[in-house]
């Protein structure tokens, strides 16, 4: 949960989130809509923990009923957030690394024994998450730069849920891939939720926020416009509000 979520961005001397609430349930997608601009990735990222980029003028942060408070992605994770990057290539991945790598760097504590990475174990731990997810890969060895965008971004989603979170935000989960691992992604999604996940899905395609979502918030100029529950979601609807 968010409350009063006020958000200053310095390098554009402005306020870009004007006092945001958002409540997420257990086993539901949110999604979270509006134009280019209205402040959905400034959101994710000043709530994973972005404090150099973005300064905090107000605002609570509840896990669980629980009041957190973390400065940098690290205490984010460990709070149990994550955040899947639009940006898969530059800020989500390392291409010049393999899929192994990728897939536990956000969560090495679970491996270490002592100061030692238990690799068997890691092995273990990615060949199950390739095949749960169905990553298409040669070898958990295969470097990730070489892989289709729809598997890069199933190892990310992967890098992830290593971290086991309780809270998921995926920044525009189905940029750049092709409809056949659209729908794996939505595949895993769905998984997800009826695991038990919360997901906040934030996305520009209009279907797949329609589709996909339980409730959706629309944003506009750094506010929360609306919020349309899953009987009222339309993209006439979403639009009202984001324009």
């Amino acid at each position: 949960e968010l409350r009063n979520w006020t958000v200053f961005d310095p390098k554009q001397d402005r306020i870009i989130l004007d006092h945001v609430n958002i409540k997420l349930r257990k086993g539901e997608v949110v999604g979270l809509s509006g134009l280019m601009g209205a402040g959905r990735t400034e959101l994710a990222l000043s709530v994973f923990g972005n404090t150099p980029k973005y300064k905090l003028l107000e605002g609570e942060i509840y896990v669980e009923g629980k009041k957190v408070d973390f400065k940098t992605p690290r205490d984010a994770t460990k709070a149990g957030l994550a955040y899947v990057s639009e940006d898969r290539k530059h800020n989500g991945l390392i291409l010049i690394q393999d899929v192994k790598f990728n897939t536990t760097i956000a969560n090495l504590d679970k491996l270490l024994e002592g100061v030692v990475v238990n690799e068997n174990e890691e092995i273990i731990q990615v060949t199950e998450y390739k095949k749960s997810l169905n990553i298409k890969t040669p070898s958990i060895k295969q470097l990730v730069g070489n892989l289709s965008g729809g598997n890069q971004q199933k190892v990310q989603i992967a890098k992830w849920l290593f971290a086991e979170p309780k809270v998921l935000i995926l920044d525009e989960p189905t940029r750049g891939i092709d409809v056949g691992a659209k729908f794996e992604i939505y595949t895993i999604i769905n998984r997800l939720v009826a695991e038990g996940y919360s997901v906040l899905m934030i996305s520009s395609d209009l279907p797949e926020i329609i589709n996909m979502s339980d409730r959706v918030l629309v944003m506009r100029e750094g506010k929360l416009a609306g919020i349309l529950e899953k009987d009222e979601i339309g993209q006439e609807q979403i639009m009202r509000f984001a324009v």
